[in-house]
């Protein structure tokens, strides 16, 4: 018997537009005779059987909108009637006491626009029909094993009725190619998203400075974290990073397990996920509320590295060009400091930077938290096609995340001594604009004097 089954709350009209818009572009992208398809995120069991919470599929989420596991849809300039066809599990009323209500393939048209739905259980049957006489196949084979063999399985398929006169796809390539371009400039909607999941964060980090002084544990921290991104209907977009003492110069620290000390810095890498987008941000601070000598000197010095690096992010430049200027201003630093030898640009180029500067500058922020999208482009003008790195447009959203993290390495100068063991990070999610760049976070403070003075009043 067919029954609606409840809207879910997150296909507002807003955004119903918006995955609108998203699939006409798609469609415009693929050429006659292309077909797409993109699957979610397969179910994953602990114990034997309780399903994980998983994080969908960032193009599937990206296209459909949906966070519904056992979905595929297919996009296609070769079908005569239908472009945007999806495959979901059917509406079962004994699930949904277990698991809540689906969309199902009977509510999939009205809801999501789709041109035609069908149960899951019938993509094999179905999928050589929408590959027939394509010329091209994009998919991210190697995600989804089990949808890739799916994929091969109907080629093989129709490869057996080429004598009945259908043509099957000879062409398979990466949907990167079509649909990454496209998730990399933001439109109003998603830039909107970002903005408040970036307000939710700063409120995080604002209770996590307060809450990481001397005795308090990692843990503690992280709570306050997840805490608000909870109150305020987020989620993590990662792993919160709580790195107290040495463990600040852990670049992906995540055991967040140890007891802040008297004076440790505490380094927090952590941003909320609202609306499926993500934000990015970290800081460091004293725990006990002042930074030492040593200490304000390296924080200063990636303070400066940060700002040089968000003055130089415009349109035209490139994220290899921002990520230079951070390295220059590091490598300076930290010749001035004694940490490394010079001269600069003999540090730069024998790359003694990277015992205390190992990681890229920027990356792009959406959907993921590691956004889609390329960070160099083929060149192909020349008769030797070299890659080119991307450059910046209005509508893409960037971090800019300097660090200094001091850990013994065959680079490190004998004076470096009294820095050891410390990390600082500062990171700011970006928004590229006309004119410039738009730091999205500026509520947060980063300025010594600033976090001093917070601090002092906990």
């Amino acid at each position: 018997m067919h029954r609606e089954s409840p809207k879910p709350f997150f296909l507002s009209p807003a955004y119903l537009e918006e995955l609108a818009r998203r699939r006409q572009s798609l469609l415009e992208r693929l050429k006659p005779g292309e077909v797409l398809i993109v699957g979610s995120v397969p179910l994953q069991v602990r114990g034997g059987s309780i399903e994980e919470t998983r994080r969908q599929d960032g193009d599937f989420l990206y296209l459909v909108g949906i966070d519904e596991a056992e979905s595929v849809a297919v996009f296609s300039r070769a079908h005569s009637q239908h472009r945007f066809v999806l495959f979901l599990r059917p509406c079962d009323m004994h699930r949904e006491v277990w698991e809540g209500p689906a969309i199902g393939p009977e509510n999939a048209p009205s809801l999501l626009g789709a041109d035609a739905a069908f149960p899951i259980q019938e993509l094999e049957a179905r999928l050589p029909d929408y590959l027939a006489n394509a010329l091209r196949v994009h998919h991210s084979f190697g995600r989804h094993p089990a949808l890739d063999a799916k994929i091969l399985s109907a080629r093989d398929v129709l490869r057996r009725r080429e004598r009945n006169g259908i043509h099957w796809p000879r062409i398979f390539c990466d949907l990167a190619e079509v649909v990454h371009p496209l998730r990399l400039r933001k439109s109003a909607f998603e830039v909107d998203m970002i903005r408040e999941a970036v307000r939710i964060t700063e409120e995080a980090h604002l209770r996590a400075m307060r809450a990481g002084r001397p005795g308090a544990y990692e843990y503690n921290v992280e709570a306050e974290l997840l805490f608000t991104f909870k109150s305020h209907g987020a989620k993590p977009a990662y792993e919160c990073i709580v790195g107290a003492g040495s463990n600040a110069t852990i670049l992906h620290y995540r055991r967040n397990t140890n007891q802040i000390q008297d004076g440790d810095l505490v380094l927090v890498d952590a941003g909320a996920e609202f609306g499926h987008y993500a934000s990015d941000i970290t800081r460091t601070f004293p725990a006990n509320g002042r930074f030492t000598p040593i200490q304000r000197a390296i924080y200063q010095s990636v303070l400066n590295a940060q700002l040089q690096a968000i003055s130089a992010a415009r349109p035209g430049v490139t994220l290899e060009t921002i990520h230079h200027v951070a390295v220059r201003a590091i490598t300076q630093a930290a010749i001035e400091l004694n940490l490394i030898a010079g001269p600069l640009d003999d540090a730069i180029a024998s790359e003694r930077y990277k015992a205390i500067y190992p990681h890229r500058t920027s990356h792009w922020l959406g959907v993921d938290v590691h956004d889609a999208g390329p960070y160099f482009l083929l060149d192909s003008s020349g008769a030797h096609p070299s890659p080119q790195p991307t450059v910046l447009e209005p509508g893409m959203v960037i971090t800019i995340e300097p660090g200094i993290y001091v850990r013994p390495h065959e680079h490190l100068l004998p004076s470096a001594a009294p820095y050891l063991y410390l990390g600082v990070r500062i990171e700011d999610d970006i928004l590229i604009t006309e004119h410039g760049a738009e730091v999205l976070s500026t509520r947060l403070p980063k300025e010594p004097d600033a976090i001093e003075a917070l601090l002092g009043g906990c």
